[in-house]
Protein backbone atom coordinates (compact mmCIF):
# COMPACT_ATOMS: atom_id res chain seq x y z
CA UNK A 1 0.00 0.00 0.00
CA UNK A 2 1.06 3.45 -0.85
CA UNK A 3 2.55 5.53 1.97
CA UNK A 4 1.38 9.23 1.71
CA UNK A 5 3.32 12.09 3.10
CA UNK A 6 1.68 15.83 3.09
CA UNK A 7 3.76 18.68 3.39
CA UNK A 8 1.85 21.97 4.18
CA UNK A 9 4.44 24.27 2.70
CA UNK A 10 4.34 27.88 4.89
CA UNK A 11 7.64 29.33 5.00
CA UNK A 12 9.09 28.71 1.83
CA UNK A 13 8.04 28.78 -1.76
CA UNK A 14 7.16 25.61 -3.50
CA UNK A 15 10.48 25.19 -5.71
CA UNK A 16 13.21 25.43 -2.89
CA UNK A 17 10.44 23.16 -0.95
CA UNK A 18 10.54 20.82 -3.75
CA UNK A 19 14.19 20.59 -3.89
CA UNK A 20 15.25 19.61 -0.42
CA UNK A 21 12.75 17.16 -0.32
CA UNK A 22 13.79 15.29 -4.04
CA UNK A 23 17.59 15.64 -2.42
CA UNK A 24 16.23 13.35 0.48
CA UNK A 25 14.97 11.15 -2.18
CA UNK A 26 17.93 11.09 -3.75
CA UNK A 27 19.86 10.14 -0.88
CA UNK A 28 18.00 7.83 -0.14
CA UNK A 29 18.69 5.86 -3.46
CA UNK A 30 15.18 6.55 -4.61
CA UNK A 31 14.23 7.98 -8.03
CA UNK A 32 11.03 9.86 -7.63
CA UNK A 33 8.16 11.52 -10.83
CA UNK A 34 7.14 14.95 -10.00
CA UNK A 35 3.59 15.58 -11.03
CA UNK A 36 2.63 19.24 -12.04
CA UNK A 37 -0.59 20.77 -13.52
CA UNK A 38 0.97 21.70 -16.90
CA UNK A 39 3.97 21.52 -19.33
CA UNK A 40 4.27 24.73 -18.78
CA UNK A 41 4.76 24.38 -15.42
CA UNK A 42 6.98 21.49 -16.04
CA UNK A 43 9.19 23.58 -17.60
CA UNK A 44 9.29 26.08 -14.75
CA UNK A 45 9.94 23.44 -12.64
CA UNK A 46 12.60 22.35 -14.66
CA UNK A 47 14.29 25.76 -15.12
CA UNK A 48 13.69 26.40 -10.78
CA UNK A 49 15.70 23.10 -9.85
CA UNK A 50 18.42 23.81 -12.13
CA UNK A 51 19.28 26.72 -9.72
CA UNK A 52 17.72 26.17 -6.42
CA UNK A 53 20.73 25.70 -4.80
CA UNK A 54 23.94 27.17 -4.86
CA UNK A 55 25.94 24.25 -2.87
CA UNK A 56 24.14 21.72 -4.44
CA UNK A 57 23.34 19.36 -7.81
CA UNK A 58 20.30 18.04 -8.43
CA UNK A 59 19.89 15.49 -11.48
CA UNK A 60 16.59 15.89 -13.12
CA UNK A 61 14.54 16.39 -16.53
CA UNK A 62 11.32 16.22 -18.47
CA UNK A 63 10.17 14.32 -21.86
CA UNK A 64 11.77 17.38 -23.64
CA UNK A 65 15.27 17.02 -22.44
CA UNK A 66 15.45 13.27 -23.86
CA UNK A 67 16.66 10.07 -21.67
CA UNK A 68 13.79 10.00 -19.51
CA UNK A 69 14.08 6.65 -18.60
CA UNK A 70 17.68 7.63 -17.01
CA UNK A 71 16.36 10.79 -15.17
CA UNK A 72 16.59 10.55 -11.33
CA UNK A 73 13.85 12.79 -11.22
CA UNK A 74 11.09 13.45 -14.14
CA UNK A 75 8.99 16.15 -14.63
CA UNK A 76 5.66 15.66 -15.92
CA UNK A 77 1.73 16.98 -16.24
CA UNK A 78 0.86 13.55 -17.44
CA UNK A 79 0.34 9.94 -16.48
CA UNK A 80 3.94 9.45 -17.39
CA UNK A 81 6.47 7.05 -15.20
CA UNK A 82 9.29 5.71 -17.66
CA UNK A 83 12.01 6.14 -14.63
CA UNK A 84 11.52 3.70 -12.31
CA UNK A 85 10.78 5.80 -9.60
CA UNK A 86 9.06 4.50 -6.24
CA UNK A 87 8.29 7.92 -5.19
CA UNK A 88 5.49 10.11 -7.14
CA UNK A 89 5.34 13.86 -5.77
CA UNK A 90 2.49 15.67 -6.29
CA UNK A 91 2.71 19.50 -6.66
CA UNK A 92 -0.01 22.38 -7.87
CA UNK A 93 -3.04 20.70 -6.43
CA UNK A 94 -2.53 17.38 -8.58
CA UNK A 95 -5.00 14.48 -7.10
CA UNK A 96 -4.38 11.25 -8.81
CA UNK A 97 -4.33 7.72 -7.74
CA UNK A 98 -0.76 6.73 -7.44
CA UNK A 99 0.43 3.15 -9.78
CA UNK A 100 1.04 0.38 -7.51
CA UNK A 101 4.77 0.33 -8.02
CA UNK A 102 4.90 3.84 -6.18
CA UNK A 103 5.70 3.32 -2.45
CA UNK A 104 5.63 6.47 -1.56
CA UNK A 105 3.03 9.31 -2.77
CA UNK A 106 4.49 13.07 -1.39
CA UNK A 107 1.57 16.16 -1.71
CA UNK A 108 2.91 19.44 -1.31
CA UNK A 109 0.46 22.01 -1.17
CA UNK A 110 0.70 26.12 -0.17
CA UNK A 111 -0.10 26.74 3.14
CA UNK A 112 -1.19 30.50 2.29
CA UNK A 113 -4.33 29.23 0.11
CA UNK A 114 -7.18 27.85 2.22
CA UNK A 115 -8.33 26.68 -0.71
CA UNK A 116 -5.09 24.15 -1.51
CA UNK A 117 -5.16 23.73 2.48
CA UNK A 118 -8.90 22.48 2.58
CA UNK A 119 -8.01 20.32 -0.71
CA UNK A 120 -5.16 18.89 1.45
CA UNK A 121 -7.01 18.22 4.86
CA UNK A 122 -9.82 16.32 2.77
CA UNK A 123 -7.42 14.28 0.54
CA UNK A 124 -5.50 13.45 3.67
CA UNK A 125 -8.79 12.74 5.14
CA UNK A 126 -10.07 10.36 2.66
CA UNK A 127 -6.46 8.63 2.27
CA UNK A 128 -6.43 7.73 6.29
CA UNK A 129 -10.12 7.06 5.97
CA UNK A 130 -9.69 4.11 3.02
CA UNK A 131 -6.93 2.57 5.37
CA UNK A 132 -3.44 4.37 3.79
CA UNK A 133 -1.03 5.19 5.82
CA UNK A 134 -0.64 9.06 5.90
CA UNK A 135 1.93 11.57 7.06
CA UNK A 136 1.07 15.43 7.74
CA UNK A 137 4.20 17.97 7.50
CA UNK A 138 4.55 21.55 8.62
CA UNK A 139 7.28 23.76 7.69
CA UNK A 140 8.24 25.72 10.95
CA UNK A 141 11.60 28.20 11.61
CA UNK A 142 13.21 24.80 12.93
CA UNK A 143 12.68 22.54 9.74
CA UNK A 144 9.92 19.88 8.74
CA UNK A 145 8.02 18.98 11.83
CA UNK A 146 5.54 15.78 11.85
CA UNK A 147 2.24 17.26 13.31
CA UNK A 148 -0.37 14.58 12.31
CA UNK A 149 -0.25 10.62 11.57
CA UNK A 150 -3.20 8.48 10.06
Amino acid sequence: MVEFAFYHLQRTPLEPALGRLLERVLASGQRAVVRAASAERVEALNRALWTFGRDSFLPHGSRADGFAEDQPVFLTDEADYPNGASVLVLVDGVEVEPPPQFGRCLYLFDGNDPQAVERARALWRQRRDQGAPVTYWQQTERGWQRAADG
